[in-house]
């Protein structure tokens, strides 16, 4: 009996620690202390909407200064019949950077596909962060599987030695993959995050201060020089392939459809940051141009990328990693290849990936984040991956001439990367003789650039200049780029068709009024429909629209007199035309007072 009660007072002794971590646990927790690990919270401005969590990137980071946040794009709780939902995940090159919003590839595929499939609700929802890696890209993934996606989009690579848990950040874990993955694990405890939080603190106290007047490129490296074929280099190639390789088995397993994109990066203008060892970047590079510029673009190609590969500043995915994905792509069902390499190569002159897609080393320009919202949405088409029919096709040169980023958002990324390079590593200030400019558009991208303002409130002022100055086209584009950044926002949809009605864009105002009505079909949208086909002289439609008031229970727009006209204007169009026909119509549209309409028969008759 003594030797049992000896081995419970053990049993005690081992368990008090435990009870005791558990009852602060627990403390904290009352006490709502930490962060909420979680991607996704409710919308606590939108009831029954979801929405990425601000707190989402600190597990992955060892400073709370250097975590990042992302996108607030809104998808529903309940997902509805006709909704297609696509998850984006990835780094700063998924999100958009410099332009982020509309600039982002994923705004110009969300863009492309509503316009081209008018019956689908599409919630395409971007969960990209700056300053991470495949580490942060598959805890999500793990996560999204959750929330009913039809599609996910993978863009990840160029992070990986110097994002959050990287091999040479600032923010790494000494370990294998497995332990690095248990921390990432036990941050969600609220004890582990006061733990933190006291090292941090304490290391502020006796050490060097982060200083955040510093680009975060140069915050979160702490080991420059990462050679190549070294041990770290060949480490990051493996914990690529391990978490991209987990990350596949699991979407594929899970039925998921997922496409996977090839990296791109600045091979011919981008000098290499570090050269140093016997792997020469800086002579590799110094030859690629003298062979560019002599025309030999096939030994030039070859040469740019070894100064790629043996820059030491690894900035830029090595390119096993791009044999690692089309490897995975090819490896496990329901895992496509987008292969937005081989078509930003197709843009270059000789295949050489340059200024002319490329900001400064990884990230695109306009022109190139178009290129890759193309490169994701030829796979879409190929696999067949949306189970609807279209109703029009948008090719990319309509693409590059519709797409609503204004000027606003393209000088901001212009401010955004001059910004960008003055820092480390690039060190290229901007000179004194540098005039910006004092154009209603450069004002609000200086402003927003330095975060004076919001975007919303750019986009504003920019549609309250352009209404001022009677410039409806721009106005139009303000307000479809306002749209897909509230795509829940039905009075948009409205603004847009009011103001495509007005421009004579018949196409553009019928979209958009039709989409107002497929997502919220109110009698008010249903009658914005009818009066918009009545005054487009298409009254078969109007009547539709009519008759859905009418079922409504409300207030028709027309009383029996004026359908029965309307009906006779019907009849008298079946028929062939004839100058009598057009007069009779031409009189029916004037007791409408319908003049504008009218005047169009009038004009026929007066040929």
């Amino acid at each position: 009996m003594g030797k049992r009660k000896e081995i419970y007072f053990k049993a005690a002794a081992l368990a008090l620690p435990l009870v005791f971590l558990c009852f602060i646990e627990i403390l904290l927790r009352l006490f709502n202390y930490g962060f909420d690990p979680s991607l996704f919270i409710k919308d606590p401005d939108e009831q029954g909407y979801m929405m990425m969590n601000p707190t989402a990137s600190y597990k992955f980071f060892s400073t709370s200064a250097n975590a990042t946040q992302g996108n607030r794009e809104r998808f529903s709780t309940v997902k509805s019949k006709n909704t297609f939902r696509i998850f984006v995940i990835g780094e700063s090159t998924t999100a958009g950077y410099p332009y982020m919003h509309n600039g982002s590839f994923h705004r110009w595929l969300q863009y492309r596909l509503m316009h081209q499939y008018p019956s689908l609700n599409f919630e395409v929802i971007n969960v990209s962060l700056t300053a991470v890696n495949s580490y942060t890209v598959l805890d999500f993934a793990k996560q999204i599987v959750n929330d009913e996606p039809d599609l996910v989009l993978v863009y990840t690579g160029h992070n990986e030695y110097y994002g959050a848990l990287g091999i040479g950040s600032t923010s790494q874990i000494k370990g294998n993959n497995t332990w690095i993955k248990l921390v990432i694990k036990l941050r969600e405890f609220k004890l582990v995050q006061l733990s933190d939080r006291i090292i941090e603190a304490t290391a502020n106290l006796f050490g060097k201060r982060i200083d955040k007047r510093e680009n975060l490129m140069k915050r979160m490296v702490t080991k420059q020089q990462i050679a190549y074929q070294s041990a770290d280099f060949k480490r990051g190639i493996t914990q690529f392939s391990s978490n991209m390789g987990e990350l596949c088995q699991l979407l594929s397993k899970k039925h998921i459809p997922t496409i996977i994109s090839t990296l791109v990066s600045n091979e011919k203008d981008l000098q290499p940051f570090i050269s140093s060892g016997k792997f020469s970047a800086q002579n590799h590079y110094a030859i690629g141009k003298k062979l560019y510029i002599n025309g030999d673009f096939k030994a030039a190609k070859a040469n740019f990328v070894l100064a790629k590969e043996y820059d030491q500043l690894r900035f830029r995915a090595p390119e096993a990693f791009n044999q690692i994905i089309k490897k995975l792509c090819r490896q496990y069902p329901g895992i496509y290849l987008a292969d937005t390499r081989a078509l930003f190569e197709k843009n270059e002159t000789g295949g050489i990936i340059g200024k002319e897609t490329i900001l400064e080393h990884v990230h695109p320009n306009l022109l190139g984040y178009a290129v890759m919202s193309e490169s994701f949405y030829q796979q879409i088409n190929n696999g067949n991956l949306i189970p609807a029919k279209k109703q029009s096709e948008i090719s990319f040169a309509q693409l590059l001439a519709n797409m609503p980023v204004t000027k606003v958002d393209s000088l901001y990324g212009v401010y955004q990367i001059m910004m960008l390079r003055s820092g480390w590593p690039f060190n290229e200030p901007i000179t004194s003789a540098y005039n910006r400019g004092n154009s209603i558009d450069e004002q609000l991208a200086g402003a927003l650039a330095v975060d004076r303002i919001t975007w919303r409130t750019a986009m504003d002022e920019l549609y309250k200049n352009a209404m001022a100055n009677g410039d409806k086209q721009k106005a139009l584009k303000v307000t479809e780029a306002v749209l897909l950044e509230n795509p829940y926002q039905i009075s948009y949809y409205t603004y847009a068709g009011r103001l495509g009605f007005e421009l004579a864009d018949l196409q553009t105002a019928d979209f958009y009024f039709k989409k107002a009505y497929d997502l919220a079909p109110t009698p008010e949208n249903a009658n914005n429909l009818f009066l918009f086909y009545f005054k487009s002289d298409l009254p078969e439609k109007a009547l539709q629209y009519n008759d859905i008031l009418k079922h409504a229970g409300r207030q028709s727009y027309l009383d029996t007199q004026t359908e029965e006209i309307l009906k006779n204007i019907i009849k008298l169009k079946k028929e062939a035309p004839s100058n009598n026909n057009n007069e009779l119509i031409a009189n029916y549209f004037h007791q409408l007072s319908a003049d504008e309409t009218a005047a169009k028969y009038i004009k026929k008759n007066s040929r």
